[in-house]
């Protein structure tokens, strides 16, 4: 919501929208790694375990006083990688700039075991309902949520639904 805020002050009359991602592991947050050791500690907590990604949203335009906020979440297994998987996965340095130091839409996707819930609620962007507020808004999409949703534009989403 910070975000969102902190953009719609200079931009009164625009919707602005604002996302993020936290993965949550027995009640602890983790954000994004500011190192590759601390990538490596979190996927290390991760590994053969499940955790819950939480990604909010907030939808503000301040000339008009609107602000909603909300969170979706979804189930993430991670598979019990070996240590060669690891240092492989760590040497991509795609870890670095992403919650709990994992995409599921690179190469991260070769440690996921499963996952329950909406595809792009872990990429970072809970779609469906973004998609909806905003048309609730007055926001003429180029394409429909539907479509999307049929289409899967993401190279591996079909692998996870």
């Amino acid at each position: 919501m910070d975000k969102a805020l902190s953009i719609a002050a200079d931009h009164p009359y625009d919707l602005i929208l604002g996302s993020d991602t936290v993965i949550e592991i027995d009640g602890t947050l983790l954000g994004k790694p500011k190192d590759l050791k601390e990538a490596e500690i979190m996927l290390r907590q991760l590994r053969g375990r499940c955790h819950q990604v939480h990604t909010g949203i907030a939808l503000i335009q301040k000339a008009r006083n609107f602000s909603l906020a909300l969170v979706e979440t979804a189930l993430v297994w991670i598979k019990d990688f070996d240590e060669e998987e690891l240092s492989k996965y760590l040497n991509t340095e795609e870890s670095l700039g992403k919650a709990g130091a994992y995409s599921i839409q690179g190469e991260g996707a070769q440690l996921i075991e499963k996952i329950e819930g909406d595809y792009p609620i872990i990429v970072g962007l809970p779609l469906w309902h973004t998609a909806k507020l905003l048309e609730k808004q007055g926001v003429v999409l180029p394409i429909s949520v539907e479509e999307v949703y049929q289409i899967k534009p993401y190279n591996n989403w079909k692998d996870f639904s």
